[in-house]
């Protein structure tokens, strides 16, 4: 871990991104920012670097947090070198309104493998956008789950790049959305070589007025022979005022891929819940039972158990209090 001090520039709303960019043509960052932002002093860096063969056997855990008024930008840095294995768990919290401006950058070397759990519980009245960028190796395994709960507009936005055979690439994500929240996942992956996998798989619940957004790119590059690409994503809407955006793409350029994606979103299937409900249970029981199956069947995806056991009472809780409520 090693931090630096950098020059920070003043903060021009001018210079953001808008709607007329197409990447950005659902989510309008400037007119989300909190007013008066005071932008801090010197940036967050965190490095982690896990040396060749080095094999972390407990989960590490880094918090990114920030305080009313803040315009932080946090930097996180991972390298895994060959042969490393890693279970990196990343929290975001926060109080009042801000704006958490991170970027990140993450190369996985030959044969390592990273596990990446994003828990992003940003204050509601706060803005977090998050630009990743990802290199792997040959035979490299970057395993990636984020549980998107907080925030008043979010945005976290992937490149990664498949730069070796035999690569495998994954994103899961859960967005669980009410009041107003908007939440947005753009993804691009580049197939760069032969015999890679990659996944796409998110579901996002929407409540009351919120707004999700789902983008997703699978590129693959000529030389990438046999790759083997998968993208989906499920939208649930559980209010007729909340909305969803989604645009799945397909950029192929070689002969011998497989390569789907597809898309959902719709409110809850009545005919398994007429189901539920004459075997014995009654209609609040059994819209929470589907919901978290829905939910559920992405936490699968995390490896390590106790850390998958904490995301399912989180999601539960948040079920909990939004179908109640």
């Amino acid at each position: 871990m090693g931090s630096q001090v950098k020059t920070m520039k003043p903060l021009n709303i001018d210079d953001l991104p808008t709607p007329k960019v197409e990447e950005w043509k659902y989510t309008n960052l400037g007119r989300a920012l909190p007013a008066n932002l005071a932008v801090a002093e010197q940036p967050e860096e965190i490095v982690i670097h896990k040396n060749r063969g080095e094999v972390c056997e407990q989960p590490e855990e880094i918090v990114f947090t920030s305080s009313d008024g803040q315009h932080t930008q946090p930097r996180l840095r991972i390298v895994l070198e060959e042969g490393a294995q890693l279970t990196l768990i990343e929290r975001h919290d926060g109080t009042g309104a801000y704006w958490k401006n991170m970027v990140t950058e993450i190369e996985v070397g030959p044969n390592a493998n990273l596990q990446h759990v994003r828990l992003q519980n940003d204050n509601n009245e706060a803005v977090q956008t998050n630009l990743v960028h990802i290199k792997t190796a040959r035979d490299a395994v970057y395993n990636g789950f984020s549980l998107n709960m907080g925030g008043k507009l979010t945005r976290h936005e992937i490149h990664a790049e498949i730069q070796g055979e035999n690569g495998e690439v994954s994103f899961n994500g859960i967005n669980m959305l009410n009041g107003e929240q908007h939440a947005d996942t753009t993804i691009l992956i580049e197939h760069q070589a032969p015999h890679c996998q990659s996944n796409q798989f998110y579901r996002t619940l929407l409540d009351d007025k919120s707004h999700g957004v789902f983008q997703g790119k699978v590129h693959v590059h000529q030389a990438a022979q046999k790759t083997d690409g998968y993208q989906l994503s499920n939208a649930l809407l559980l209010s007729p005022d909340a909305e969803m955006d989604t645009k799945p793409e397909l950029e192929i350029y070689a002969d011998d891929v497989k390569c789907s994606h597809g898309a959902t979103t719709g409110q809850l299937d009545e005919d398994p819940l007429f189901y539920l409900r004459q075997r014995g249970l009654n209609e609040a029981q059994a819209r929470m039972l589907l919901i978290q199956a829905f939910v559920d069947e992405v936490i699968e995806k995390v490896e390590n158990e106790p850390v998958r056991e904490d995301i399912l009472e989180a999601t539960h809780t948040w079920l909990q209090t939004a179908l109640n409520s």
